[in-house]
């Protein structure tokens, strides 16, 4: 590159800037604006155009309040896409089979099976409402339908409670799901 004496350069590494007022080979003098004359190897220094601003150099052919704006525009937040199928989706299930619910039924008679399991259900159902649940998905499995009639019945003396065979695909005929209605008023 080749300078001439009035050019005005860059220091190239260094926050430094001038015009050149003396060339000899490969040394090159420049005033700053400050009036210290300075030496620099011809490498070490570049051309610039007075006229033209940094910025306009740098976005030459951009706008520069629109790259302004790009870099200022709020970045949206990736949210995890909801399938509405999803969005409908229990938030609890609750497996009422017996050996979900103790250890060993062994020594039980079908009664007190049958009592654990509708006091596991009245719990749970309980929990789901205390914490403003929407949905709870009882399995019960298909059997003599013993079960799933004492949970309709049990089902029957809440107010705020729907409930009807559960997503057949998902569950089969041995699951219930029940729709609570939260109280949306503050009494």
């Amino acid at each position: 590159m080749a300078f001439n004496l009035g050019d005005f350069v860059l220091v190239l590494d260094e926050d430094l800037s001038g015009v050149v007022s003396n060339i000899k080979g490969n040394t090159i003098s420049i005033e700053t604006e400050d009036g210290f004359l300075l030496e620099f190897q011809a490498n070490e220094l570049v051309i610039k155009d007075r006229k033209d601003s940094m910025k306009s150099q740098i976005f030459s052919n951009a706008n520069i309040e629109t790259v302004v704006s790009e870099k200022e525009a709020p970045k949206r937040k990736n949210q995890p896409k909801v399938r509405v199928k999803d969005r409908y989706e229990p938030t609890m299930e609750v497996d009422l089979h017996i050996h979900q619910l103790v250890k060993s039924s062994r020594s039980m008679s079908n009664h007190e099976m049958l009592t654990i399991q509708l006091d596991t259900a009245k719990h749970k159902l309980e929990f789901a409402i205390k914490k403003r649940m929407q949905k709870i998905v009882f399995i019960h499995g298909v059997g003599e339908g013993v079960l799933k009639m004492e949970l309709e019945y049990l089902f029957g003396r809440y107010d705020n409670v729907k409930y009807y065979d559960a997503n057949y695909q998902k569950y089969g005929l041995g699951a219930t799901e029940v729709y609570i209605y939260q109280n949306t008023t503050n009494n």
